[in-house]
């Protein structure tokens, strides 16, 4: 059963620095090529093949802070990650529009409940608990068969606003991100940035097997 929240949306603020020609979609697609060095690639497009957002992870950083740019080359940063602890089981990770500062959400993993099945607290700007990201499926199982395809959902005030499926491929990672259950309740950025998380999840499993 969905938990229920105070909250219930997190829409774009009107003086934040949202592109509309990139973020005016409600479905996008996420690839992460199999092999890459100092870091993992992760490029979102828009159905129309035209690149959203581009990240790379980086690795051997204790304290995870990155940009998520509009370019492969690092231009036009849309949001800023960054880790707020150091340790501990309940990481949390403050996201912040690059162009102005304004802090957009936070995303705060579960360390414990997620031994068994990932799963994300999501807090708006004023670090109040709004909604949650959680792995679907036989997440379980997929810890000892990593070949099985990944699910996860994202809600917001208890209902379903976005949907993670993964596409099987066998020389990339491919993922769909479908925000048609939205409704214009949640900045897709932020959408963006909460599925990239998952998908982080997913490759340090990979790095540590």
């Amino acid at each position: 059963m969905s938990q229920g929240y105070p909250g219930s949306a997190m829409v774009p603020s009107q003086g934040g620095a949202l592109a509309a020609h990139a973020f005016s979609s409600t479905s996008y697609r996420v690839t992460r090529p199999w092999l890459s060095f100092l870091g993992r690639k992760f490029y979102v497009h828009a159905p129309d093949g035209t690149l959203a957002a581009y990240v790379k992870k980086p690795v051997f950083k204790l304290k995870q802070e990155f940009t998520i740019y509009a370019s492969e080359n690092e231009t036009g940063p849309i949001l800023t990650v960054r880790q707020r602890q150091f340790i501990g089981f309940n990481i949390a990770h403050d996201v912040f529009d690059s162009n102005t500062g304004e802090k957009v959400g936070t995303i705060r993993h579960k360390g414990l409940k997620s031994i068994l099945r990932d799963e994300w607290d999501l807090l708006d700007a004023n670090d109040q608990i709004v909604g949650l990201m959680r792995e679907d499926g036989a997440a379980l199982l997929r810890r000892f068969i990593p070949m099985l395809t990944g699910a996860w959902h994202v809600e917001l005030g208890g209902q379903t606003v976005a949907e993670i499926k993964q596409i099987f491929k066998f020389f990339a990672k491919e993922f769909s991100l479908d925000m048609s259950q939205a409704q214009g309740r949640i900045d897709p950025r932020f959408c963006i940035a909460c599925t990239l998380f998952a998908l982080f999840a997913e490759a340090s499993r990979e790095d540590r097997g």
